[in-house]
């Protein structure tokens, strides 16, 4: 019966020690010594963290993120400069870009074809030519559509400015540690 109240004990132990493996439960200092009965009766085991006697260091982020929130604003891109995402600029310069491009071609056949289809209707045809009436609808759509997407890549701008600034101390390195790794359990039966 004792063996399998200490093989239980042991077990609790050790599963304990996986769960919480940053934790020291004794002091190097202060070696616990508990005798059989006094571990299984009332654990004495008491959890000591050195760390908490120390002030926490008081994080400063290093890039303002409504900084670069108002860096994008003025000149999309300029946020992912301050942030210091520079592959981010070509992409954004060039959706910029494409899209401002698309947006004025575009119109420019919007208003070609809405004179050509004004130019059509005459007093015996007040319809005018519906292909060009098509034409025109169509160019017309294209231009509204890509003015959306420009409005929603320059959204999507500042959004990546602000998270960009915000994730900018967050470390994704490899090689992690904790600065409390060391654990010293003594017990003796």
């Amino acid at each position: 019966m004792k063996k399998s109240a200490a093989i239980k004990c042991s077990a609790l132990l050790f599963f304990t020690i996986l769960i919480f493996p940053g934790t020291e439960f004794c002091r190097a200092d202060e070696p616990v010594i508990l005798k059989q009965s006094e571990l299984l009766t009332n654990s004495r085991l008491k959890l000591s963290d050195s760390t908490a006697k120390k002030k926490p260091k008081e994080f400063n982020m290093k890039k303002d993120p409504w900084k670069a929130v108002l860096f994008s604003a003025l000149l999309p891109g300029a946020g992912q400069y301050y942030n210091e995402s520079y592959w981010k600029i070509p992409v954004v310069l060039g959706l910029g870009g494409y899209f401002g491009y698309v947006i004025i071609n575009n119109n420019n056949k919007y208003t070609d074809y809405k004179d050509r289809y004004e130019q059509s209707q005459t007093i015996n045809n007040p319809d005018g030519d519906p292909q060009l009436k098509t034409f025109r609808d169509f160019y017309k759509d294209q231009r509204d559509d890509f003015a959306v997407y420009a409005l929603i890549l320059y959204v999507v701008n500042l959004i990546d400015a602000y998270v960009d600034a915000q994730l900018f101390d967050f470390d994704v390195s490899d090689s992690k540690s904790f600065p409390n790794s060391r654990m010293t359990l003594k017990i003796n039966f």
